[in-house]
């Protein structure tokens, strides 16, 4: 089997993982399991940041958060360090299974401990392709997530959240993400995070 068909085999082996998820969302009024269409938006924004990404990075990307919904935050405690283990253990749920089927699919080691490295962002801030991961994480953020996070978070909160945000994400980033089309509410609590980030 060439190397195009265990890409493509890989990709279809973790789209088919994330759509266990019992987790739905409403996508243009289908619902449609929220892991495999988040995976699926990432892709496309890692494509879109990088042109001929490399396959390593595409898969990094489309097994960013599998399986996810596994781990469900309600078991670890509602703290600080609760949620700091839960995201640790999550990193390393994802970079397990994703080595499992790259394995299974035929990839050799240094191909998966290359994804696996992009999955755990080990280099973030000496890698241009954790970058580039890291990039489209946060817009997918912003383009999809933002109006529900508002809902649910205090303003003052969800200015730090845009700030931390904002630092995470490269130049390049930052203006794709300026071009995105928020409601006007969602642009104000940008640029007030902005605003008062550059005091």
């Amino acid at each position: 089997m060439g190397e195009e068909w265990r890409f493509s085999e890989a990709i279809r082996r973790f789209d088919e993982e994330n759509g266990r998820d019992p987790n739905l969302i409403d996508v243009e009024g289908v619902a449609q399991p929220h892991e495999l269409i988040y995976a699926r938006r990432l892709t496309e924004w890692v494509l879109r940041l990088q042109l001929g990404a490399s396959k390593p990075l595409l898969l990094a990307a489309r097994s960013q958060h599998i399986c996810r919904w596994l781990v469900p935050r309600s078991s670890y405690d509602m703290t600080r360090a609760g949620y700091l283990r839960w995201r640790n253990d999550l990193k390393q749920l994802h970079a397990r299974k994703s080595a499992e089927i790259l394995r299974e699919v035929g990839y050799d080691e240094t191909t998966i401990a290359r994804v696996v490295e992009l999955n755990l962002k080990k280099r973030l801030g000496r890698d241009q392709e954790c970058q580039v991961l890291e990039d489209a994480l946060c817009l997918v953020t912003l383009q999809y997530q933002l109006a529900d996070l508002m809902r649910k978070t205090d303003p003052d909160k969800m200015v730090a959240i845009l700030q931390k945000t904002w630092k995470k994400m490269s130049d390049v980033a930052r203006t794709e993400a300026l071009a995105l089309p928020f409601t006007e509410a969602e642009s104000a609590l940008i640029h007030k995070a902005l605003a008062r980030g550059s005091q």
